[in-house]
């Protein structure tokens, strides 16, 4: 166990199987997440159900042998329930199918701290409320228990009903495999905040840099393609990002060329002033996020927040650089478009 000033991290040896002994998982919702994580507890000896409404995610979870039921009736059976609904869902599938069989000495976890860290889910407080957030998408749960790296996580107990809480959630995450990476304990809040910040702020950010660039580059007469190709088809940045998390973002740079090490050491200060305007609009994002207020926005009238994202990727299939990674990325053969017809 690694302690620091502000937070903890646990490790294998934190985390005991035999808190969870003789008790029922139940995962309800057996889609990207739900599928990896049943897999892993059931492939650590644990016995898992499944709760699924009637569509294709319940036939993959009978597929892959399991015991598929109805979400209430799932949850009705289990002693630990795995929240894994969609977020938007979760609060109606929790009111209707959940909640009502909640008996003492439950635990619900939550693979994002974001329903219950706004206030959108209140648990009773006779059972015990915890997370394991992995920080990785379903297929690298999956691929990463079976590789047996592991992968991280954010853990945290909200509520703590049987005081086994805190057992009970090691033994969870190291039985879905995270705890042989690491798990770094927070408050549901935070870890709700933090992702809802990677995703507004430093997402578009990141987005915004990278349009400029290639408009920039395009408007000059550069070929969509070759510039497409060089700031991230390639695989070069991914690459990159990768070994950022291996040696630290600044140590990579060690990897690339004296060249591009002064190039890029030497006209960093250009952005500085950017920094100002910058950071106001991420404190902006950061607020809103932190009042709640995004929240409440995204709760209300969902209808019509689903009709805007339908809109804005029907405008992102008419742009440019849609027809310019498309043609690129079939030439050059990678991912699905290497697959269609040119």
């Amino acid at each position: 166990m690694i302690a620091g000033r502000m937070t903890t991290i646990y490790y294998d040896g934190d985390a005991d199987l035999r808190a969870i002994e003789g008790q029922t998982i139940a995962v309800l919702g057996y889609g990207n997440q739900g599928s990896a994580q049943a897999r892993n507890l059931r492939d650590s000896g644990l016995p898992v159900i499944v709760g699924n409404i009637d569509d294709a995610y319940r036939d993959t979870a009978l597929a892959d042998g399991f015991t598929v039921l109805p979400i209430g009736e799932a949850a009705a059976r289990a002693d630990l329930l795995f929240l894994l609904t969609p977020d938007e869902v979760m609060p109606e599938v929790y009111a209707r199918d959940v909640a009502p069989h909640l008996r003492p000495g439950m635990l619900l976890d939550f693979a994002h701290g974001y329903n219950v860290g706004f206030g959108l889910i209140t648990p009773p407080p006779h059972v015990d409320v915890v997370m394991i957030a992995p920080r990785m998408i379903g297929a690298g749960v999956r691929d990463s228990y079976c590789s047996g790296e592991g992968f991280p996580s954010f853990v945290g107990v909200h509520q703590d009903a049987t005081g086994r809480a805190k057992a009970r959630l090691l033994a969870l995450a190291r039985a879905v495999g995270s705890t042989r990476a690491g798990c770094l304990e927070m408050s549901f809040v935070d870890e709700a905040t933090l992702d809802l910040f990677s995703e507004q702020a430093f997402g578009p950010a990141f987005g915004r840099v990278m349009m400029t660039a290639i408009d920039t580059l395009a408007e000059a007469g550069y070929p969509p393609e070759a510039v497409l190709m060089e700031l991230y088809l390639s695989g070069e940045l991914a690459y990159s990002f990768q070994k950022m998390r291996e040696m630290g973002a600044l140590r990579q740079h060690e990897l690339h060329s004296h060249t591009s090490q002064y190039g890029t050491i030497s006209r960093s200060p250009r952005y500085f002033d950017l920094d100002p305007l910058l950071k106001a609009k991420m404190r902006e994002t950061l607020d809103e996020i932190r009042s709640g207020a995004f929240a409440k926005e995204w709760s209300s009238d969902r209808e019509a927040k689903v009709a805007f994202i339908r809109q804005a990727r029907e405008i992102q299939a008419t742009l440019p650089m849609t027809q310019w990674e498309e043609r690129t990325r079939r030439a050059f053969r990678i991912g699905d478009a290497a697959r269609k017809p040119a």
